[in-house]
């Protein structure tokens, strides 16, 4: 019986980069942009920041595929390109809270009403987020959304095992604590809308 082999399209398309296959390029692109946006605007929490990390992130893939060892994945080593790339750009600001006043303003919008309580919650969860210090924030990101473990974190963050240990469990709680404080905000906010 004839043994059928997988077709790996993502293989096929390195391969095809390598060669400088822009048709290849634009399926990866195609492939991952998408995945890899989401990773940059988790750490970086700005849309257009996450945008230019991508693109850029893709740029330096390509043009470094050659470097890509056979057996690595695509998306892997990507990924780690954007989370570097995005850790950088994190470390160049000058302030520990991105668009925290903006933020601030456009919290609890009266048109923002969730339509579902698990809606509810990834909403309290990513305004949450949007508040934490940039290490807490990326921490939390890289772990959850990104699925990195301990070892991966150390690796990437240039920590030892402790301290990823200790500011996961710091993030988590400021965090909580960020959310409890957008509750609070909203029931004032339900309050004071329902005095007047």
């Amino acid at each position: 019986m004839e043994e059928k082999r997988q077709i790996q399209p993502t293989t096929d398309w390195v391969k095809a980069c390598r060669q400088n296959d822009r048709g290849a390029q634009m399926m990866l692109y195609k492939n991952y942009s998408r995945t890899m946006y989401n990773t940059a605007h988790r750490i970086v929490n700005n849309s257009a920041e996450a945008e230019d990390i991508m693109q850029e992130a893709f740029i330096h893939a390509f043009q470094k595929i050659h470097q890509l060892s056979e057996d690595a994945g695509f998306g892997a080593w990507l990924r780690r390109i954007v989370v570097n790339r995005s850790l950088d750009a994190v470390k160049k600001r000058k302030t520990w809270y991105l668009h925290h006043e903006q933020y601030r303003n456009q919290v609890d919008d009266d048109s923002s009403v969730c339509d579902e309580e698990t809606d509810c919650r990834m909403q309290e969860i990513q305004e949450g987020m949007s508040r934490l210090p940039d290490q807490y924030r990326t921490i939390l990101s890289l772990h959850f959304f990104e699925g990195m473990d301990y070892e991966e974190l150390m690796q990437i963050l240039d920590l030892k095992y402790n301290n990823v240990k200790t500011r996961i469990a710091r993030a988590k709680s400021r965090l909580l604590e960020e959310i409890m404080q957008l509750r609070e905000q909203k029931n004032e906010k339900e309050v004071y809308h329902a005095g007047h």
